[in-house]
């Protein structure tokens, strides 16, 4: 019953890796870059409505770039999988020996030997669709990307988690005077940022505080470098 509930919690928590990395990267992207536009154009214009104008702007332009991105990337990761299957097919059915001799070599790494061994080839050669999976993942070390998430979904969450993002440090300048707004967004903005990256390194290397920090510190580098540019050409608003 035990080893039932750990193989469940353990394909359930990878078939939602790739949806998290997706909200991860547009929501972080997002609260970055729209942190260190909004905090340089509110010191150096002290205009709330310039601010938003800014921050919305750059919210839409970013959610857009962010979706293309992914997008694309998403493309070209599929087309080097689809090309990759092509040629192991070619293989499989030109250089059978060859890639038979493969699988092989594969499971007698893994400890596999003698009339147990070729009865694991030969299981696996019977049928090409297992023969081909198996070389694309023990060979290859390569997973079908659409099999979790199509390039226009990924697009789509990207671009929407950018927008989400986007709009935490910016939503204070809609109820707040300027300078509480600056300090609202900041501190929500490195707050959300240090949870991010404690959730992001909590599902990789387990170093939770570590992840949280360095998402912080990417934040904060961010506004310290938007507010010195705002410091340094300030803009006078009539």
């Amino acid at each position: 019953m035990a080893d039932k509930k750990m193989t469940h919690v353990e394909n359930h928590n990878s078939g939602r890796g790739q949806l998290f990395r997706n909200i991860i990267l547009g929501s972080q992207d997002g609260i970055v870059n729209v942190l260190g536009i909004i905090l340089g154009v509110a010191v150096s214009t002290h205009s709330i409505s310039i601010v938003l104008l800014a921050g919305l702007a750059a919210t839409f332009a970013e959610s857009i770039s962010m979706a293309a991105v992914a997008y694309t990337a998403s493309r070209a990761e599929q087309e080097h999988y689809d090309s990759e299957v092509k040629r192991e097919r070619y293989e499989m059915d030109h250089l059978a020996d060859a890639e038979r001799k493969e699988i092989e070599d594969i499971y007698r790494a893994k400890g596999f030997s003698g009339k147990l061994l070729k009865q694991v080839v030969d299981k696996i050669c019977s049928d090409k669709k297992v023969w081909l999976e198996t070389m694309m993942r023990e060979e290859l070390k390569l997973e079908n990307p659409i099999a979790s998430m199509s390039p226009f979904w990924q697009s789509a969450l990207v671009g929407f988690s950018a927008i989400i993002g986007s709009l935490v440090p910016l939503a204070p300048f809609f109820f707040l005077p300027i300078t509480e707004s600056m300090i609202t967004a900041a501190a929500v903005s490195f707050s959300l940022l240090f949870l991010i990256g404690a959730y992001k390194s909590q599902l990789t290397s387990g170093k939770w505080l570590g992840g949280g920090l360095e998402m912080m510190l990417i934040g904060g580098t961010a506004a310290i470098a938007g507010y010195l540019v705002g410091t340094l050409f300030q803009v006078p608003v009539a």
